[in-house]
């Protein structure tokens, strides 16, 4: 099991240059866990989306579909102690430490592309790149 936060979900719905390795990661492990937070974050990631042109409310509709499908039953609450007090000894956002309060109650890498993380906490925090570097060798 990994921690991915929302980057790594939204790559294997939407094109972009990391999809590839993100989907690398599923298939190196499918037991994704991401916070309750990871819906609203891509949610506001599909609406962008939608108010650039780039999706149409049904295209949206159907990959939030896939990926609640995917994390079902693999979505958790985070305690909101350890967030702020991960919050507190970094400069990363409350909402990046639910990722990072995750990995830690499961005792397992987040997987992430996001610098302020991977800074932040680089006994936890994996880049997508270094995961699949990493463990990717069949």
């Amino acid at each position: 099991m990994i921690v991915v936060d929302t980057n790594i979900i939204g790559y294997l719905f939407l094109s972009n240059v990391q999809s590839p390795s993100a989907e690398r990661t599923l298939t190196i492990d499918n037991d994704w866990a991401a916070p309750l937070l990871w819906r609203s974050e891509l949610r506001n990631v599909l609406a962008l989306y939608m108010r650039k042109k780039l999706l149409a409310l049904a295209q949206a509709n159907q990959i939030m579909n896939e990926a609640l499908k995917l994390m079902r039953g693999r979505e958790f609450e985070v305690s909101s102690y350890e967030v702020l007090r991960l919050a507190s000894e970094s400069r990363c956002t409350a909402y990046d430490c639910e990722f990072i309060a995750l990995a830690n109650d499961l005792k397992v890498p987040l997987v992430t592309v996001d610098k302020a993380l991977l800074r932040g906490f680089p006994s936890v925090a994996v880049s997508l790149k270094l995961f699949c570097e990493r463990f990717g060798h069949s």
